[in-house]
């Protein structure tokens, strides 16, 4: 009571900060006489005027006002937009690094000009990060003219362009592009061996659209770069056949205790071989198929130690056969790929895979080639990728649901900007139907009446196949419609452009097409490059013109009609999709209506919401057909979507806790990689490598309180196996300190490191000595993920002993990593001495481009390491010289 009475007084958080904004937008206004005034050159002028006013110590706030009267005033000439007032308020909301939610249709690819050209003002580059690449392109290419007016270039990051192209586009001052494609480049560039290889620059300012698709919803998935590992093929054929022959329990599920069954009289040859419990994902053997299993494996014990891989491979089976769902969660295309479906956006992802054998066994099922098991070579959240920016920022038409998990997750704030003009849209409550059928029935002929009269229906739809069931019973009514799902990608823009046109229906799946603005009457843009071919045609204009006058008169009659119609054909998990679904009608003031229409028999209603709504429909006799509108059951709904939400919420945190753990390993290696390849000389770096090698071998060796107990033996050993070194005094260590003993050694070994460098060139050994690193450091560190992904797969089992797995995994991958950094100083230090240079007397050393193919390496192990480099042949230090010289080999030519 209390703080309503406050909130009434003092108005809300976003009501103050609203008021604050909104008197810098007044300094804007003000402005905007004197801007009208400029010339064109006048206007272009100005940018080199701001960048000399930062140069002499001036902030970005304090030119806001001005820069941004520069791009209103541009984009007036350029695109023919002026900025609204409450554009200019959600731009100052993105330059202070906060996210800006508006509404559908308010314009937010114009809201990001104005802080877009300010940040790129610094020269430090900006970038805007949107969901696909047709959105990148387009908004790089309308509002790449406003750039060009004020001299700023901009670039775009696409799918398959070259690495010179890369570069290019990221080193403009405006840089357009998709998150994976910004993410998998930050992971490349810590991958290569040289600075001219890389191709993003510091990650200066970014404004990410539709940042609660970006950075909350796909934050479920980390971005992983990998390459070929073992092939376990043949299993996942096999175990597709094995959970083809088991049965699913309907009978008992989530009664887990054995007793309960018998209890209740359930006979066992109704438990079924497995349970699923689609609430929490999770799929249980029974004991019945338990034996089945073992009987067809023809094991004794199914999970004994030795079977672990194979009980991995039938979990995924089992996954694979009832949690996920062809034109639901994936597509096949027609290459026979299997092809990832976004949850939430119903888009195709290309290119990303799930992890962990689970693509493998859904090839399995839907019986196409079966791509071989990848091991992760570099990977990152997206969580913690964008959290590298030094200043973040995003826009969307609903993030306040999430905003707690922005502010903890990101440090950002949301700031919700009111309309242009009020919303007129009227919001239908739901109609719940006791079964499918009758919902379908009742959603058809509400199609056909809409649709009679005239007033365009987007349908909203959760999977491809519901999509594509609805299209078949319009076209047995006969009611020409536009289908858009993951399968009809490459058209989504113009057919959402096109989805306010009078009498038009169009099904989306998600609402795919976020992004494009749907306009009452049509697009006339659209309409005239259908027409001419591109913007740039002779007759563009023309054609324009004749579109807008069309497009003008139609919107006028589905004004009348009542506007855009929202018909949702079931509830998401997430109540943002239903927002963003409904916040397609009534843009800019438009008329427009929403309603939605469930069944008892609908996922979220059935797992979630269905009992007590079932009670009041059976008590209310309701006759077939009819719905129930009732606000116990939008509590319901709410309520399911509530948990939903939360328990992703914890999925997102959990797996960034884990990441966070990788996040600040990965940040050393990459820093230590990266300040190694701006070096030229790295002989300081490996000499340090070697002390420390060599003064860990020596303490961890001589301990004991009696000195002839020391192995020096051992010790011996070593450092001839990897340094070709002989200790010739075995006892000389005892007259000593082990520190003095540690430093004789080691400036023993610096000597003959030396003379190594003066037959071969110190030019060449200090390519050498930056190749080996990098190719070690490289090795090591694949090496360390796979072994944290093993960690992170078997750390819940700590819980059974009353241990935090999240304080277990950061304790065991720290010792990991400690033991990581020591191999790779042993390793590069080890192949420096070992490497054998062919011939440079009789061969002229080949330019620094070109590859180091005349470097052998001569490991002297017993068994070869696949991840290390290899010999071409094993010539010991100790072992006669190949020239002939009778020399050992160490203190010769070195020749092969």
């Amino acid at each position: 009571m209390i703080g309503d009475l406050l909130k009434k007084i003092f108005g809300t958080k976003n009501d103050r900060e609203i008021k604050r904004i909104r008197k810098i937008v007044d300094v804007i206004n003000q402005l905007e006489p004197d801007f009208e005034k400029l010339t064109d050159e006048q206007l272009k002028a100005k940018t080199a005027y701001f960048k000399e006013r930062l140069a002499k110590g001036e902030t970005l706030d304090d030119i806001l006002p001005e820069a941004f009267a520069t791009v209103r005033e541009t984009s007036k000439r350029v695109l023919g937009l002026r900025h609204y007032d409450v554009q200019l308020i959600g731009g100052i909301v993105l330059h202070e690094g906060k996210i800006t939610e508006m509404k559908t249709g308010e314009g937010k690819t114009l809201v990001a000009t104005c802080p877009v050209y300010l940040n790129a003002l610094t020269g430090k580059g900006v970038h805007i990060i949107t969901v696909n690449d047709y959105l990148a392109s387009r908004d790089r290419d309308m509002m790449g003219r406003v750039y060009d007016f004020l001299g700023l270039n901009s670039g775009v990051i696409l799918n398959g362009i070259s690495t010179e192209q890369r570069k290019q586009a990221y080193n403009s001052d405006i840089t357009y592009g998709t998150n994976s494609e910004f993410g998998f480049d930050y992971l490349r560039d810590n991958m290569v061996g040289s600075i001219e290889e890389r191709v993003q620059r510091e990650l200066n300012y970014c404004i990410v659209d539709e940042v609660d698709s970006i950075l909350i919803d796909e934050a479920r998935t980390p971005l992983i770069i990998s390459g070929a590992a073992t092939e376990s093929i043949k299993w996942y054929k096999v175990f597709y056949q094995i959970v083809s022959m088991l049965s699913r329990s309907y009978e008992t599920e989530g009664i887990k205790d054995v007793k309960a069954k018998k209890e209740m009289d359930i006979p066992p040859e109704k438990w079924g071989d497995y349970e699923v419990d689609e609430k929490a994902k999770n799929i249980v053997l029974t004991e019945k198929g338990v034996t089945k299993v073992e009987k067809l494996l023809k094991i004794d014990n199914l999970y004994s130690p030795e079977n672990v891989e194979l009980t991995h491979y039938l979990n995924q089976a089992l996954k694979a056969k009832e949690l996920f769902k062809r034109d639901r969660d994936y597509l096949v295309n027609g290459e026979g790929q299997v092809i990832i479906i976004d949850e939430f956006t119903g888009r195709a992802m290309e290119g990303r895979r799930y992890s962990d054998g689970l693509h493998q066994a859904i090839e399995a099922k839907e019986g196409v080639n079966i791509a071989g098991e990848n091991q992760t070579l570099a990977s990152i959240t997206l969580q913690n990728y964008f959290r590298m920016y030094e200043k973040l920022s995003g826009m969307t038409g609903t993030a306040e649901t999430e905003a707690a998990e922005f502010v903890h997750t990101y440090g950002l704030e949301v700031v919700v900007i009111p309309t242009n003009k009020p919303v007129m849209r009227k919001d239908h409550p739901d109609l719940v139907f006791k079964t499918h059928k009758e919902k379908i029935d009742a959603i058809i002929n509400r199609i056909e009446e809409l649709h009679r009269k005239g007033q365009p229906v987007l349908v909203g739809t959760i999977s491809i196949k519901s999509s594509e069931d609805l299209s078949e019973l319009l076209k047995a009514r006969k009611i020409p419609h536009n289908v858009l799902n993951a399968k009809f990608h490459a058209q989504e823009a113009e057919i959402v452009a096109q989805a306010g046109r009078f009498g038009t229906v169009t099904i989306a799946t998600n609402m795919a097409g976020r992004g494009t603005d749907i306009m009452l009457g049509g697009n006339p843009e659209f309409l005239a490059v259908e027409e001419v071919g591109s913007r740039d045609a002779e007759n563009y204009a023309e054609v324009l013109e004749k579109y807008r006058v069309q497009c003008e008169e139609e919107r006028e009659k589905v004004m009348e009609q009542g506007g855009l119609f929202i018909l949702g054909t079931e509830r998401h998990e997430s109540r943002r999709i239903d927002n963003q679904l409904r916040g397609r009608a009534g843009r800019q003031g438009d008329p427009g209506e929403s309603e939605f229409y469930l069944s008892l028999e609908d996922d979220l209603m059935r797992l979630f919401g269905s009992d007590r709504v079932k009670t009041v429909m059976e008590k209310l006799g309701l006759p077939e057909g009819e719905p129930i509108t009732h606000s116990m059951i939008n509590k319901a709904i709410a309520n399911a979507q509530n948990k939903i939400e939360s328990r992703n919420f914890g999925i997102r945190k959990n797996l960034l806790e884990f990441d966070d753990v990788m996040n600040k390993q990965r940040g050393a290696i990459y820093a230590s990689r990266n300040e190694a390849m701006v070096k030229d000389d790295l002989k300081e770096t490996v000499l340090h490598m070697l002390k420390d090698t060599i003064h860990s071998q020596v303490t961890e060796r001589f301990v004991g309180e009696f000195k002839d107990d020391w192995d020096i033996t051992g010790l011996a050993e070593f450092l001839n196996e990897k340094y070709g070194y002989e200790i010739t005094d075995l006892t000389e260590y005892k007259s000593t300190s082990i520190e003095n003993y540690a430093e004789k050694l080691y400036n023993d070994i610096v000597k003959e490191y030396d003379e190594k460098e003066n037959r071969i060139g110190s030019d060449l050994m200090r390519r050498l000595e930056k190749y080996i690193l990098f190719e070690v450091v490289d090795s090591r560190w694949r090496e360390h993920l796979k072994s944290l992904d093993g960690l992170r797969e078997g750390i819940y089992l700590r819980a059974y002993g009353q241990r935090d797995p999240i304080v277990e995994y950061k304790l065991l991958s720290g010792e990991l990593y400690e033991q990581m950094l020591e191999t790779i100083k042993e390793q590069t230090t080890s192949f420096l001495f070992k490497v054998i240079i062919k011939s440079p007397e009789e061969e002229e050393l080949k330019p620094k481009e070109e590859s180091l193919d005349k470097v052998n390496y001569n490991t002297e192990d017993e068994e070869e390491d696949n991840n290390q480099p290899r010999t071409s042949e094993k010539i010991g230090r100790n072992d006669p010289c190949p020239c002939g010289s009778g020399k050992k080999h160490k203190n010769c030519c070195g020749r092969v």
